[in-house]
Formats: C-alpha cells, structure tokens, sequence
C-alpha cells in the first residue's frame, strides 16, 4: 500500500494555489542523504508540513494508491499540478515500484504534472528503466542531485531532466526576511553557474523572485530544457542541506 494525500488548492506561498499531494515517508529511498535515516535536512521534516506529512505517513489522511490513481482522473485536462511536496515515487526503498509509476504516468494523461524523484538511477538499471519511460509521458520526474557532482552523473544516464541541491551560498543573499543582494546582483553572480562537467545550473527562481511560485514558473515540468535547476540549501535544515550540497563526491 502506499498512502497519498492530495491537496487540491495548496496554501503554500511557494507552490501557489496548485494541486499538490504528499505521499508516506516510507516511499523515501535510502539513496536520499536528506531523510532522517541519513544527514536529514529536508523541507518536509520541519514546520506544518511535517505535521501533515506525519498525519499521511501514519495513515490518518489520504488514501490508498488506486484512490489517488482515479483521483488524478478527475484533475482539470489542463491542470498543472506537482506531486509530491513531501515523499517520492512508489517503491520499496531500492527499486521503484514499476506498475505503479506506470499507472501514474497513464493517468495524469496530457496534464502538466510533475514531480522529483531520489532513487538510485545510476547505478540500478530497473530504476534507470522506469523512469526514462515514464519521461517518455506527458508526466515530468526530475531526477534529484544531492550536489553538482551528483547531478553531473544523473545526467549521463539520459533517464529524465535534473535538479539539484546547492550551495546556501549560492542563493540570493538575504538577512532577516529582507534582500541584502539586489536581483541585478545576484543575477551577474550566478550567470555563468555551471557543474564540474560544464552543465549549465539556473537557481529555482521562487528561491530568489518575490511572488513567484511553482505554478508561475512550471520550469520543473519542462522535459527539453536546457539547465539543471538548483535549489540552493534553505530553511530550518538547510545546515545539513548544505553539507551534502558542497560535498562535489558524488554522494
């Protein structure tokens, strides 16, 4: 079983009022160096999120994996929407659960979905199978870089878009809830950001634009692009995020 819960108007100021689902922890690969197994410092393990993602987790909200299957049927046929804000695809831990990936793709049909995923897709062929095929739908999964490094060899495996974690260096200097680096700045700082292979890496812009969300940018859910998105190490455990992000061994 694997519990989903979705959410059909997020409140979140960084997704904007898109669909958003949160699937169980325990869909969590031991690839990821972000969950609480490992260093920790995900997003999810802090604030309400963590709240919500506990009450999905332990089986309190949502539902099983054929009710969010038949819901993802009833999304708007133009809908953009992002699964998971917390939790990964399905799987049990290692290998990716491949009926189930399958089913997702099917049923999010010509819809703007998409999502980030952290198994092994370097070094385990079934995962690397999976989802080059399920890249090969309508429905996006960016492949999860733990630091530049990392991301380098996700790509070499053509088996869908990148991102990947930077540097809390490399974000848009703030202190105190205010900018202390002007966009201008930041932008000539980050103008010819690439990783140790030459790829070229644009920041999420939400990380550095006011009143920009997900549903704004949708750059995630664009297969063809042609930059590696980073997200810079923020927030509550961004000290741990960032401890993975600067360390250029492939983790």
């Amino acid at each position: 079983m694997t519990q989903v819960h979705t959410t059909p108007k997020s409140g979140n100021k960084k997704t904007g009022p898109m669909i958003v689902t949160t699937s169980e922890a325990a869909t969590c690969p031991d690839a990821c160096p972000f969950n609480h197994n490992n260093e920790g410092g995900c997003l999810a393990e802090y604030g309400p999120l963590k709240l919500h993602w506990d009450k999905v987790s332990k089986r309190e909200r949502g539902g099983t994996w054929e009710d969010f299957i038949a819901n993802v049927g009833t999304f708007a046929t133009d809908a953009s929407w992002r699964h998971n804000q917390a939790g990964d695809m399905p799987g049990d831990k290692k290998n990716l659960d491949e009926r189930k990936c399958y089913q997702l793709a099917d049923a999010n049909d010509e819809r703007d979905g998409f999502t980030y995923c952290h198994y092994d897709v370097i070094d385990n062929e079934h995962n690397r199978k999976v989802l080059t095929v399920v890249n090969q739908s309508n429905f996006t999964v960016n492949l999860s870089g733990n630091n530049m490094a990392h991301a380098d060899q996700l790509v070499e495996t053509e088996a869908g878009p990148v991102c990947t974690v930077l540097p809390k260096e490399l974000g848009r200097r703030k202190e105190k809830g205010e900018w202390t680096e002007t966009l201008a700045e930041y932008r000539v700082r980050i103008k010819n950001l690439k990783t140790p292979a030459g790829n070229p890496v644009g920041p999420c812009p939400a990380t550095y634009l006011d009143d920009l969300s997900c549903l704004d940018c949708m750059l995630c859910a664009k297969k063809q692009r042609k930059i590696l998105v980073g997200f810079p190490a923020h927030g509550t455990g961004a000290r741990k995020a960032d401890a993975v992000a600067t360390n250029l061994r492939s983790a």
